[in-house]
This record gives structure tokens, sequence and C-alpha cells, in this order.
């Protein structure tokens, strides 16, 4: 009897120990996730922004998960957001909602995020460049200078993870 209880103990111990020692190195290396919008996705395999364009190649659209800054948010409802690269010149990139379904906080500029969907390149017209605008409270002298179309990388986001900074 005394060594059945002896195995028993031992075995919770060992187990114990383990899941311990697993739990906290893969925290060490996750990617903390503070709110979640739109379909449920997690940050693994997410590439950083600035590497995107690379990723890409010559393709035109690509399914993919991206970590960056949130650069700003529409203010009037947060149905779209500029995505910022950390330490480049890369321009910023703007995320839309896979089929409207979900809005940002509007005060998520600054905070880090992981986009999950598509990374497309998009011509945006003179008309919606100004409508953005407008919604980003630009002023009349700002939206009237916007007078040709933008090529631009653009993202359709399913899913979105605003990361603890």
């Amino acid at each position: 009897m005394l060594k059945k209880i002896l195995f028993v103990a031992s075995a919770i111990a060992l187990f114990s120990a383990c899941g311990q020692q697993s739990s906290s190195s893969g925290n060490a290396q996750a990617l903390e996730v503070e709110q979640s919008f739109g379909a449920p996705t997690t940050p693994d395999g997410a590439i950083p922004y600035a590497a995107l364009r690379t990723q890409m190649g010559d393709r035109d659209s690509l399914p993919i998960k991206v970590v960056g800054r949130v650069g700003e948010v529409c203010q009037k409802k947060g149905c779209w957001m500029t995505i910022v690269a950390e330490n480049t010149d890369m321009p910023e990139m703007r995320v839309t909602f896979k089929d409207y379904a979900f809005f940002m906080p509007k005060d998520l500029a600054g905070k880090r995020v992981v986009i999950d969907g598509f990374a497309y390149i998009s011509e945006t017209s003179v008309e919606e460049l100004r409508h953005y605008a407008e919604d980003a409270g630009k002023s009349p002298d700002e939206i009237a200078g916007i007078t040709e179309p933008l090529r631009e990388l653009a993202f359709e986001a399913a899913g979105v993870l605003v990361l603890k900074n």
C-alpha cells in the first residue's frame, strides 16, 4: 500500500513539474492577447508587417497573418485602421474588415495587433481616398489635395488580436 501511495505521489510530482516547465517556456515566446475581434484566430505564424512585401513576392494577394502597430483608426465608427511598420520607412497599410462584420475601438492607435486575413494590391480611387481622409478627421484643404488614385498594399482582416504592449 505504501509503495502505491509513493508511486502515485511521485507520478503527480513528475507530471506537475513537466507541466509547469512547458507552460512557462511557452508563455515566454507567445504574444499576449488583450482583446480579439472578428473570426477566432491566434498569433501563431504572424510575420512582421515590414516583411510582408517580401513574403508576397509577385502575387496580387496572399492569405497571411501580420503583426504591426496601428497608425490610425476610422474616427467615425472604427470601420478601418492602418498598420505601420516599426523602424522602417515602409508606407502604412490600410486594413478593412471582412464583410464589414466588426469594428475596432477608436482609441487603438499605437497598439500592436495581429491581423489574420488577405493581403492584396489595391488601387484606391480619389473619391475613396477623400472619404478615408474625411473619416480620419483631415482638414478640408488636406481632403481637396487628394487628386490621384493610390496603388498600395492593403489588407482584409477576418480576425484581429490586440496585443498587450
